[in-house]
């Protein structure tokens, strides 16, 4: 018996927290593999360019907006009951996608539902399972379970993108017209959806954020309280941050990569998937360096050699030592998001979580919403195609000196060690 007591004192993951990962994994899944035949399917069955442009702007903002609304009310009103709706609108949008193309209806949709047009993290999902595992398991093993929480979502995001192409690939040898041979992926990400709505039900009340106190029931604002101040100071950091990181999405690179060197979709889709692979594989270490070093000197001081090397990048002579540079990045370039994820949950208080984890991510959404169209002037022009990096480097390595400059001596008054 209480050999059975140490294991349990000793298993990180409770119920929920495996349930949390493996939700995770499913959506990311469905995000790759819609990420590879959206655009595709939009064009089959009769939009333009122009329309599905304008859908998938109208996506990213009504995803910043019901995600911001979804996770600031998620520790009032219950995160589980929040996460289920996410998964009920993300059923929503690939239901009525399978079986419209009426543009008008698709953009409503897409407005107020939960789609992703790549194979990033979109909606509510996210910042509320960030605050419900960190209810859930020990201060100090927070950093570690949030980087194989963003191993098994990159993993599973990749995976998707792999067999989406090739369920792709099998219906269109088989004759199936192009809308037909992209419809079972959109339908799948519908029935997905469904299938997290009822993995959602299955959470315990411990994943439940505490009772905001009645000192504080007054005062708060978008869910937030006593933390609202380093909140916002994150937030604006976190910003300038994806700002930069929106001039070298993966759409700008690989296009970039195209034009300076003629690769074609598939060794450009080659160099992306190993790429992919290795920043996954980066986040693994963060843990450690967090435990030795702390979590804002993991953060700064794996970003910016990141940065240095992105700024290399278009420098590089010929097309070996670009890739190289460009994978050598990747390898430490994802160190910082489950140490950001992670300080991000120490610094507020524990009712504050979804919110600060949503606020935080709708900041870096919109930040990163300006940069790629001013990318797309400079990618029009010969003599300034490779300003993107450059100004990529340039504002992240602003955004790692005022991280550290403001909060490098600001201790976690929720933890006592990352």
């Amino acid at each position: 018996m209480k050999e059975n007591d140490r294991c349990r004192n000793h298993r990180v993951l409770t119920s929920d927290g495996l349930l949390l990962f493996a939700t995770r994994g499913v959506r990311m899944f469905a995000y790759g593999f819609l990420s590879v035949v959206l655009v595709l399917y939009l064009k089959a069955v009769g939009l333009s360019e122009e329309q599905i442009g304008f859908l998938l702007t109208m996506t990213l903002l009504g995803d910043t907006v019901i995600s911001l609304w979804i996770t600031t009310a998620a520790d009032r009103i219950g995160r589980k009951k929040m996460l289920i709706l996410g998964a009920l609108l993300m059923a929503l949008v690939g239901g009525v996608f399978a079986v419209t193309g009426n543009f008008s209806l698709l953009v409503i949709v897409a407005t107020i539902g939960v789609l992703s047009p790549s194979d990033k993290e979109v909606g509510p999902f996210l910042s509320i399972e960030q605050a419900a595992l960190t209810q859930t398991i020990p201060d100090k093993k927070r950093t570690a379970v949030f980087a194989w929480y963003n191993l098994v979502g990159s993993l599973a995001a990749a995976l998707g993108a792999l067999l989406g192409g090739f369920a792709c690939h099998y219906f269109l040898a088989r004759g199936a017209a192009e809308s037909n041979a992209y419809r079972p992926l959109v339908v799948a990400y519908a029935v997905i959806g469904l299938l997290l709505a009822v993995g959602f039900t299955r959470l315990s009340p411990a994943a439940e954020s505490p009772r905001i106190s009645d000192d504080h029931q007054g005062s708060a604002w978008l869910g937030l309280h006593r933390s609202r101040a380093v909140v916002l100071r994150l937030s604006a950091l976190f910003a300038l941050d994806a700002f930069g990181g929106g001039f070298i999405i993966q759409s700008i690179v690989a296009y970039w990569f195209h034009v300076r060197f003629n690769l074609d979709p598939a060794v450009l889709g080659s160099i992306f998937f190993v790429a992919n692979l290795f920043a996954a594989a980066s986040a693994l270490g963060a843990a450690t360096l967090a435990k030795r070093f702390g979590l804002i000197n993991t953060m700064v001081f794996t970003h910016l050699p990141s940065n240095v090397l992105l700024i290399l990048v278009p420098l590089m002579p010929n097309l070996t030592l670009a890739v190289t540079v460009l994978l050598i990045r990747f390898c430490i370039s994802q160190m910082d998001v489950p140490t950001r994820q992670s300080y991000t949950m120490a610094v507020v208080h524990p009712d504050e979580r979804s919110a600060a984890a949503g606020i935080t991510t709708v900041a870096r959404s919109v930040g990163a919403a300006i940069s790629p169209t001013l990318a797309g002037f400079c990618l029009a022009h010969p003599g300034t195609i490779n300003v993107p990096f450059f100004v990529a480097g340039g504002v992240k390595i602003v955004y790692d000196l005022l991280l550290y400059r403001a909060f490098v001596s600001h201790k976690p008054d929720s933890v006592s060690a990352p």
